[in-house]
């Protein structure tokens, strides 16, 4: 299993990030954290990097659905989706969707895997609309 839904795309960083939030937002994820990694690896280690952003996508009805399986779920919350440029080809910008199912095999309990498998069914729309 890949712990990564993801995709290359023939487009600058700043465009892969707009177009990321819009097909997150489509399939009901909302944009709760963002951590610009170059920026703080920057300010804190004087040390470059290529771009690369976390965003903390989270589906608030499939997120409670989550947390009422199991109350320590939100440890593994929300779903991480980094887009970061390619460090080996400078016109693609990568984005990566954490793999849900990484929450039923971290913590083995059979009750997420529902709600696991429709995560990573809308992780895995907006990650295929980005290449339309």
């Amino acid at each position: 299993m890949s712990i990564a839904l993801a995709a290359t795309l023939r487009m600058p960083f700043d465009d892969a990030v707009a177009r990321t939030r819009e097909a997150l937002a489509d399939q009901g994820f909302g944009v709760l954290t963002e951590i610009d990694v170059k920026a703080t690896m920057k300010n804190k280690l004087n040390e470059d990097m290529e771009n690369y952003l976390i965003l903390g996508a989270c589906n608030p009805p499939l997120a409670h659905r989550a947390i009422g399986v199991d109350r320590q779920i939100g440890l593994l919350l929300p779903c991480n989706v980094v887009v970061r440029s390619d460090p080996d080809d400078s016109d693609s910008t990568l984005v990566e969707a954490m793999n849900p199912q990484l929450l039923v095999d971290v913590t083995e309990e059979p009750q997420l895997q529902p709600v696991a498998q429709e995560v990573g069914d809308k992780l895995k729309a907006a990650i295929a609309a980005l290449s339309t």
